[in-house]
């Protein structure tokens, strides 16, 4: 098959891939041990990213923004930022900055979904954000999910970034476990009252619109157990290990000053762990604990609340023509804006007074 040769309401066939390898067969067993023992799925709504791709891509779409934004105008602004940078370098001549500008100035001013740049195609792509679970609540890290040899809790170091060379392709062979999950949630849309009608209709014509499903790697989040359920604190993270350093930083930097026992305008390095404070004791004492747990510390009691890692997923809806796009009914949060300083056709950033010759 090739690209764009499905039509509305056809699907692509499922390849499945026979685990060979110790490694990935280890990480199917433990994935169906995850189908047994989970039987709920909770949605939590729409997260967006951009897409690429070039003629050399055929069917298949390269992520170049993480799928992490909660609104489409965050992804566009990602894509603005993107192209005025890449019109920035000094590699770039001046017919494709012309191009590159061109398509950053309607990104300023329209909610630019779908657009070409010297033959390569950008798209605003739309995930269902997901988690499974169980009657002990939800999903968490699994055995065989990534974790480094020796846990790194130094806030300078990077982590592993979300979606990082992520390739989607619909015909690219996929290991059982997933295959399954694609086919279980080809049917998955919005039902229930607490969903506004033009919302349900929007999710039902999905179905129809973008028949296939794609799933992306799995996410990190910590969440904080209410009474009313589990609300995410922080993330996603691309790892688990990723997550548990940002619990750590909340516990020893950023808890401390938003409860007013450090000052926003402290010296940096000063933490829970670094200061002989009293009142810092706790915050310590739950960030050493965290730090011993290793890679099993994945729940935590502090302050009366339980914050705990869980394990997230999105899919990504398939159409004939790629991945879906926004969805009329999807809020966006804010509008389009200058992001930038404005530019010459030669690469030189101009002031804010200047103007370009022409």
């Amino acid at each position: 098959m090739e690209y764009g040769d499905t039509a509305p309401g056809g699907v692509r066939p499922v390849v499945v891939r026979v685990p060979v390898e110790p490694v990935e067969a280890a990480a199917e067993a433990d994935a169906a041990d995850a189908a047994l023992r989970n039987d709920k799925l909770v949605v939590r709504g729409p997260l967006f990213g951009i897409a690429a791709q070039s003629p050399a891509d055929g069917a298949a779409w390269r992520v170049i923004c993480p799928v992490v934004d909660d609104c489409p105008q965050l992804a566009r602004d990602g894509l603005n930022s993107r192209l005025w940078f890449r019109a920035k370098d000094a590699d770039c001549d001046r017919e494709m900055r012309q191009l590159l500008l061109s398509a950053v100035a309607r990104l300023e001013t329209e909610r630019v979904d779908d657009l070409s740049v010297g033959g390569t195609r950008y798209r605003v792509i739309r995930a269902e954000e997901y988690a499974v679970a169980d009657g002990n609540g939800i999903e968490g890290p699994r055995p065989t999910d990534p974790e480094p040899l020796v846990p790194d809790w130094d806030r300078a170091t990077n982590d592993p970034r979300i979606d990082d060379g992520l390739v989607l392709d619909p015909y690219a062979a996929v290991p059982p476990s997933q295959a399954l999950e694609r086919l279980a949630l080809r049917d998955l849309h919005y039902t229930g009252d607490r969903f506004p009608d033009h919302v349900r209709a929007d999710s039902e014509q999905a179905l129809f619109s973008h028949p296939d499903v794609l799933l992306l790697p799995a996410t990190f989040t910590v969440v904080e157990q209410h009474a009313g359920g589990w609300t995410p604190s922080n993330g996603p993270h691309a790892t688990a290990h990723a997550a548990r350093k940002s619990l750590h930083f909340a516990l020893t930097w950023f808890w401390p000053r938003k409860n007013g026992l450090i000052a926003y305008d402290a010296d940096p390095q000063l933490d829970a762990e670094t200061s002989d404070a009293p009142e810092l004791a706790p915050y310590a004492e739950a960030a050493a604990a965290l730090r011993a747990g290793g890679p099993h510390a994945n729940r935590l009691e502090f302050a009366g609340g339980v914050h705990q890692l869980c394990r997230t997923r999105r899919l990504v809806r398939w159409g004939p023509d790629g991945p879906e796009g926004p969805r009329p009914s999807d809020v966006n949060s804010q509008d389009p804006a200058q992001l930038h300083p404005r530019m010459d056709e030669d690469g030189n950033v101009l002031s804010e007074t200047a103007a370009p010759e022409g």
